[in-house]
């Protein structure tokens, strides 16, 4: 995943720069073996236990070391203990990973079993014979990349298929199938025939340069989350054993975790290290959250819908390849302290407060993840410094494409409309904000004045989502997504829209070809008139109307 350290200067995690989603209004910022074979107790998955005890799994390591040819644990290989369980009885279990003079052993893996005294009953493993193999390769990774790249039955069905990058070939032990093998493992790259990504791992000969096997490293397992605000939505879910992540290998590797209302600590906010990820959510099943807050997998399934319907959108809509642009995924952070009532992107990830249960829920609704993760569009994008004008212009961007998130998703409990974070007002109160009426909140404006680019970034984007509407929709009152809407000219005329669909690929490219750290609304005027002539023409009538929609706002 792409790193990237948070901008100096921010003091606490919800005013790190170009992230917070509103502005700072006082919230916190089977059987196991027994002591003889004769007494067998039954111990179910739910009694054991992780215990974090290394004089346990050293006792196990030594104990097969003792017993080469018992327990196939011979010269040149090394255990490393991996995790530990702990039966109600006392008898452990400790899971380790295997190398050979240095080397991973891929199948190599294994469970030590052990009664309460220590002593070792069995192993499983799949390795059936002690390791002696050569380990200097006669065949080079680069020749073994090339065999890896030849098209058979499997790769001929991936589009776009070449070698990662980020992972050179590597030497390996293959004991998955036969004889223990010194291979090359060869990561690919692409994507199947329904547009999954594929990362396949092939294994070639080290000695012949023939290609033994290749494993998907992309697994999709259909899940489904029942969420706050979007009722019962798709999720694709991961497997770990016996239990299901939160996690999307579709998307980037996208995941979100509990926080557990923890909150970042001062070392973290001022250094941007030593900060908490989280617990990934998980489930004994695919399915996340009953539609209420009781359960906690709940709000987490929002997030994680939140984010796949953002990735969905940028790709689909604008062919942007994740957040980052390179295909690597992001991820959620959810129940972030206590009574928190905001929402923030940090550079790397989404962080979501619960409320304070009163006038607002959990801020996870599809319009705030889809501004929360726009921020780090526009961050590797145009990089709009997050104060005066072009600050505006950054929460205006990301107030745009949150809305237009909710337009593509075209879900019946979350429907498309142009309000800001109105699922989680509890009390039947207003908005945080409109586009097509940004005063209404008492502190946006609706029109561009000298003095605009004093205010907090969060009101003087209201220019920009004025213009947005404006251009969309036109002026004057419609009913949009169940909700009357009524927008009115700085200037007194009379504006007709060009459509959502023509709006969003301007201001996108705009944004994404045009704007720079330090665009005003000027500057954006003049970069939105470029991108609506490159796209339909410089003496178009979509060019015409985003003059007309500036004029409006009173930018000229």
């Amino acid at each position: 995943m792409r790193r990237i350290v948070r901008a100096a200067g921010a003091t606490t995690a919800a005013a790190v720069a170009g992230t917070a989603l509103i502005a700072s209004f006082g919230s916190p910022a089977g059987a196991a073996p027994a002591e003889s074979a004769s007494t067998i107790t039954p111990v179910t998955l739910a009694a054991q236990k992780v215990i974090d005890d290394e004089s346990v799994a050293d006792r196990a390591v030594k104990a097969l070391a003792s017993k080469p040819s018992t327990w196939k644990v011979g010269a040149g290989q090394e255990l490393e203990p991996v995790v530990t369980l702990k039966d109600t009885n006392g008898a452990t279990h400790v899971r380790m990973n295997r190398t050979y003079e240095g080397l991973e052993v891929v199948g190599g893996d294994l469970v030590a079993h052990q009664t309460r005294s220590g002593a070792v009953t069995s192993v499983s493993q799949g390795l059936t014979e002690v390791l002696d193999l050569e380990v200097l390769p006669a065949v080079t990774g680069a020749a073994a990349t090339k065999a890896a790249l030849t098209l058979d039955k499997i790769t001929r069905a991936i589009a776009g298929l070449k070698a990662d990058k980020k992972h050179a070939p590597e030497l390996v032990v293959d004991a998955v199938e036969g004889s223990p093998t010194l291979a090359w493992r060869v990561t690919t790259t692409g994507k199947h025939d329904d547009g999954t990504p594929s990362r396949l791992a092939t294994y070639v000969d080290a000695a012949s340069g023939k290609v033994l096997r290749r494993v998907e490293g992309i697994h999709t397992i259909d899940g489904e989350g029942n969420t706050l605000y979007s009722g019962t939505v798709p999720l694709q879910v991961k497997q770990n054993g016996s239990t299901y992540e939160l996690r999307d290998e579709t998307r980037g590797g996208t995941y979100t975790t509990d926080m557990k209302n923890a909150e970042d600590s001062i070392f973290c906010t001022i250094f941007g290290f030593g900060c908490s990820a989280g617990t990934v959510v998980t489930s004994p099943t695919t399915t996340f959250g009953n539609g209420s807050n009781a359960d906690r997998a709940t709000a987490a399934a929002d997030a994680q819908y939140g984010t796949n319907v953002t990735w969905d959108y940028f790709k689909n809509v604008h062919a942007r390849d994740g957040i980052f642009g390179d295909g690597s995924g992001s991820f959620n952070r959810v129940h972030y302290g206590k009574n928190y009532v905001n929402a923030f992107w940090d550079g790397e990830k989404m962080t979501y407060g619960d409320g304070d249960g009163v006038g607002y829920g959990p801020l996870v609704s599809l319009d705030v993840a889809g501004h929360e993760m726009t921020h780090g569009v526009t961050e590797n994008t145009s990089g709009l410094e997050y104060s005066g004008e072009s600050g505006g212009l950054n929460e205006s961007t990301s107030d745009i494409f949150g809305t237009m998130v909710e337009f593509y998703a075209d879900n019946a409990e979350d429907q498309g409309d142009y309000l800001i974070g109105e699922s989680f007002i509890l009390d039947g109160g207003d908005p945080l904000r409109r586009m097509d009426n940004p005063s209404s909140d008492g502190n946006s404006v609706n029109c561009w004045s000298s003095s605009t680019g004093d205010l907090d970034v969060h009101y003087s984007s209201g220019v920009g989502n004025h213009f947005f509407y404006l251009l969309s929709e036109g002026s004057g009152t419609k009913t949009i997504g169940g909700v009357e809407h009524s927008s009115t000219t700085c200037d007194g005329s009379t504006i007709a829209g060009i459509g959502r669909e023509k709006a969003e690929q301007i201001w996108f490219r705009a944004n994404s070809t045009y704007f720079t750290s330090t665009t005003d609304y000027a500057g954006a005027r003049a970069a939105t008139v470029q991108a609506a002539s490159d796209l339909y023409g410089a003496s178009s009538a979509e060019v015409a109307a985003v003059e007309a929609a500036w004029n409006a706002v009173s930018v000229s």
